[in-house]
């Protein structure tokens, strides 16, 4: 275990906003609004959400034991669920937000 002292503690905290700060503010500096960003860019703003999106669900779904305990019915009715909210309202926060309060209903009172 690493103990740290206080000012060990303060020069974390000090390089981890800067990093935060860097990785959101660098964007709006470099492509500036007047100008177009270059095409793959363009093409990452479109396809990363998906991607990342896909890998939160294999994330989650990894060590769903189909053959035993609840057979992966409350993974599969909270996905169904988020699919068909968003489908119905294309609010991600709101979709997300849906299926996990239906997860953990379902893992907690019913399974």
């Amino acid at each position: 275990m690493i103990i740290m002292n206080n000012t060990q503690i303060v020069i974390s905290i000090l390089l981890l906003t800067l990093g935060t700060m860097l990785t959101r503010f660098l964007p709006f500096a470099v492509f500036r609004e007047n100008k177009e960003a270059p095409k793959f860019v363009q093409y990452l703003g479109k396809a990363l959400p998906a991607a990342i999106f896909s890998m939160l669900v294999v994330y989650c779904l990894k060590n769903v034991q189909l053959f035993s305990g609840s057979h992966g019915l409350p993974e599969i009715i909270a996905i169904a669920v988020t699919a068909g909210l968003h489908l119905w309202k294309r609010q991600i926060l709101l979709s997300i937000a849906g299926g996990t309060v239906v997860y953990m209903i379902l893992v907690q009172m019913i399974f």
